[in-house]
């Protein structure tokens, strides 16, 4: 996934391009969108799709974008996808809610990574003159007449089929976001910059799960929409939060009423995923002057982020040239440089994770493998799992604390780590064993049983935990259980010490003691 791009945030001066109208299009929107020129070439598309229901017109149902009864059905989005092929989880996305700055955010984050070389795919509404400003792909600008008249073309018998047996309930929004994942798919997108329509949890974009999140962002919780994600403050902040998933990072931009920003970490706590605030002391930002280029104005910013917290993230930008104006758009800017930063951690982690698999691959002997995993607490733990685990299958894994330059500060306690693991066991569909806690105490008949047990049950996967600081007897278990497994097979096993270089080091040191 993230492994693909090991993306860097340049440490210097920096143009964010941006079009100015990007500010103003909440105000403005066309439906159709029908020009002349090529664009007529798209009339039949327009046309289909004005058949559909279309809330954007029609305003949104009371309680619609909520958790209930009353919600949008998100069933019916999954299996317009799963007819499509299941795009949207062919590229990693940033999801992106918020009730303001959440189109400028997306556009600003875009620009990040074009300029840094990559092929990015945005996902946004409403529009301006055409509905083709939605979907962008490449170089950035609205999707080519040519690529979404072919694209529809091929996709539209799918379509058929899925309103017939939906009953005609397939909305505007559903069918166009569909499309646009479809379009990210086939133009096979490093990254998928996708901004919610309304809310979050219920919204059709939501479909994102944490296989293929990079990470979530929220930009402020206002009072748009509140009939329709549920008639409070409290309740359109529960509805946005819908959009974080397990174990990957959430960017927050605000500021946020306290009580608001709770909600939104006490969802982040219960799915173990790392805060970011854009708004944390050790972020500061300032406009140093307005200038003019070519008779269009844009701001002169430093920005600078120094988080310690959560995802610790530093740089330090000077002279950004901001297209967009006020001190809201440099806000913006934070905030979609915080996502950046995230990203440039992220793809060190899975990629280090890609890297070892290939060489687990190329080493491992014909016995069994185990692996012993202690980790900081600002890595990416899911994605690193996830990618150890869709290499060669490691017949045991024990986890342990980490201690990070002699303190445990920063560790990822291992209970914790033990959870994720499960979770990523679980989403690849790994049949797995949780063996509870191992302590180093236990005798050798104990750890064969644990072993046999596993064996006999046609569990192909081991779950261990350590709850203290690493010890050398971690090792001595994962080689008594190694022996176990392979009982009936001469072939030596492996056992890979991996996660953190602080892990390796302890390893080495008390193996030299002994």
């Amino acid at each position: 996934m993230l492994g693909r791009f090991p993306f860097a945030l340049r440490r210097s001066c920096g143009l964010l391009r941006v079009s100015s109208r990007s500010s103003s299009r909440r105000g403005l929107s066309a439906m159709t969108g029908v020009g002349g020129g090529d664009e007529a070439q798209l009339r039949d598309f327009f046309e289909y799709m004005e058949r559909l229901k279309n809330y954007e017109r029609s305003g949104v149902p009371r309680g619609a974008g909520t958790d209930s009864d009353d919600g949008f059905d998100l069933g019916r989005m999954r299996r317009l996808l799963r007819r499509l092929g299941d795009p949207h989880t062919h590229f990693p996305a940033v999801h992106i809610a918020g009730t303001k700055g959440k189109g400028s955010t997306a556009a600003f984050l875009s620009s990040i990574m074009r300029n840094q070389g990559y092929n990015v795919g945005c996902y946004s509404s409403p529009h301006l003159l055409t509905i083709r400003e939605r979907i962008s792909v490449g170089n950035g600008g609205p999707v080519p007449v040519g690529l979404l008249r072919d694209l529809f073309d091929e996709a539209k018998d799918t379509i058929d089929e899925s309103i017939v047996s939906e009953n005609g309930t397939l909305t505007h929004f559903e069918v166009f976001t569909a499309l646009s994942f479809l379009l990210f798919s086939r133009e096979n997108v490093d990254i998928a910059i996708i901004e919610a329509g309304l809310g979050g949890a219920r919204d059709a974009t939501n479909v994102i799960q944490s296989t293929e999140l990079a990470a979530s962002v929220i930009t402020t919780v206002g009072r748009e929409h509140l009939a329709a994600l549920g008639g409070s403050l409290q309740s359109i902040a529960v509805a946005k939060s819908g959009i974080i998933k397990q174990g990957r990072p959430v960017v927050i931009g605000g500021p946020f009423p306290a009580d608001i920003e709770q909600i939104i970490r006490d969802r982040a706590f219960l799915t173990r995923s790392p805060v970011i605030s854009a708004y944390d002391p050790g972020v500061k930002s300032i406009t140093k002057c307005i200038d003019w280029d070519n008779g269009k104005p844009y701001q002169i910013c430093d920005i600078g982020i120094n988080i310690s917290n959560g995802m610790p993230l530093s740089i330090e930008l000077k002279d950004i040239k901001l297209q967009l104006l006020g001190d809201h758009q440099r806000q913006n800017a934070v905030t979609a440089s915080c996502t950046a930063l995230c990203l440039r951690n992220l793809a060190h982690t899975e990629a280090s994770a890609k890297a070892l698999s290939g060489v687990i691959e190329a080493v491992k002997p014909e016995g069994p493998l185990a692996l012993v995993v202690g980790m900081a607490s600002d890595k990416e733990h899911l994605a690193f799992a996830e990618q150890l685990l869709s290499g060669p299958l490691p017949d045991i894994v024990l986890l342990t604390e980490a201690s990070i330059a002699g303190g445990n500060s920063r560790a990822m306690p291992a209970s914790s780590l033990k959870e994720l693991w499960i979770a990523a066991a679980q989403d690849q569909g790994i049949n797995h064993m949780d063996i509870g806690t191992v302590s180093g105490k236990e005798t050798p008949e104990c750890i064969r049983n644990l072993a046999v047990s596993s064996s006999s049950s046609g569990k192909c996967m081991l779950i261990g935990c350590q709850d203290t600081p690493f010890w050398c007897g971690l090792i001595k278990v994962a080689s008594q259980l190694l022996e176990s497994r392979g009982a009936d097979s001469a072939a030596p096993g492996l056992i890979c010490v991996t996660g953190s270089l602080h892990l390796v080091a302890s390893v080495l040191k008390q193996l030299e003691q002994q």
